[in-house]
């Protein structure tokens, strides 16, 4: 058990390496290991239409004949059903592995569960649930995804120690350090679109674009909230070279814009807006983790993280809460308890 755990490590690694690239697809490492224990291969899944993490780590390996007797470790269930790509069983039979052992089983109902079957049928030893907390924590997103209609939604805000989004007059327009700023990059690289709301386009003109560039990844799609519509037609948004990930909505509510954005594609959702969605979305129930960067300011003046007139309902709590020092900055992360069903 202590190898199969040290074998999934490395996998779990591969599969960090798609967060943010993949989807609508989940992000997905392989590891093909030697019956005396050395690694022949390992793989990833880069993006939707290409390889799965199995069929890359065959590939690496030197192809399906230099794969017999080995054992595979992937974090998720292979899949066993037809899209854009063949089935990953089909894959892992011709490759004529002895074992097979996954993190996680596929909570898509189109593969849950069937793999194991199909490969114990062929004589192949099955292991499931190998480091599964771990894998649940990163497939979290995808499996809310696929399992409800809906992204994984991020609360994400630079405040003052009072609750400030917003500096006194004259005082410039960061509350957070440069460190803090890089590092809100990272979630970015990971969304596949970043919501705000009118005002804070009318007041900051965001661009929303990633800096630098993330490669193999597209500009997600930049949201802008507008009952009325009348928004700045020079604002940057609509006239950079992204002008076309731009996406205005207004007249649904707000579950019925997870549901618009999850059928595009969208299985994260960065929320980057002022205090009034912020207000909204968490009174609503909507946001599943929070990522907050607080500075070691006292604003006084300035609009608030959290307008109280949109706020009701009580007390929102945070688990799995983690800290990190970015310089004078502290970020908080943590997700949002949900209330029991």
């Amino acid at each position: 058990m202590e190898i199969d755990h040290s074998f999934m490590a490395i996998a779990l690694r591969e599969a960090k390496k798609g967060v943010g690239l993949t989807s609508p697809n989940p992000p997905v490492g392989a590891v093909i290991v030697s019956p005396n224990g050395t690694i022949l291969g390992k793989g990833w899944h880069h993006g939707a239409g290409q390889p799965h993490a199995e069929r890359e780590a065959i590939t690496a390996a030197g192809g399906p004949a230099a794969c017999a007797d080995a054992t595979l470790y992937v974090t998720l269930e292979p899949c066993s059903t037809h899209g854009r790509t063949p089935p990953c069983v089909d894959a892992v039979i011709e490759a004529r592995f002895a074992r097979v052992v996954w993190a996680m089983d596929d909570p898509n109902p189109a593969h849950a569960g069937r793999a194991a079957s199909l490969l114990t049928e062929r004589g192949l030893q099955v292991t499931r649930g190998v480091l599964e907390e771990e894998a649940r924590r990163l497939l979290a997103p995808w499996q809310k995804f696929i399992t409800t209609g809906r992204p994984w939604v991020i609360a994400k805000a630079g405040l003052s120690l009072d609750g400030k989004l917003t500096r006194p007059r004259g005082e410039g327009q960061w509350i957070t350090n440069e460190l803090a700023r890089t590092d809100a990059q990272r979630l970015r690289r990971q969304a596949d679109a970043i919501l705000i709301g009118a005002e804070t386009l009318r007041k900051d003109n965001p661009a929303l674009t990633l800096r630098p560039p993330r490669p193999g990844k597209q500009q997600p799609w930049r949201v802008v909230l507008s009952k009325s519509g009348r928004l700045p037609a020079r604002a940057q948004l609509f006239t950079d070279e992204h002008r076309d990930r731009t996406l205005v909505m207004g007249g649904e509510s707000f579950p019925e814009i997870l549901q618009i954005l999850a059928s595009q594609g969208v299985v994260t959702l960065l929320i980057e807006g002022g205090g009034t969605i912020l207000a909204q979305v968490f009174a609503q129930g909507l946001v599943d983790e929070a990522v907050f960067y607080v500075a070691p300011l006292l604003c006084g003046t300035g609009r608030p993280v959290i307008d109280a007139g949109y706020f009701a309902g009580g007390s929102v709590r945070l688990a799995s809460v983690r800290w990190k020092a970015l310089g004078d900055t502290v970020r908080l992360t943590g997700l949002v308890e949900k209330p029991a069903s």
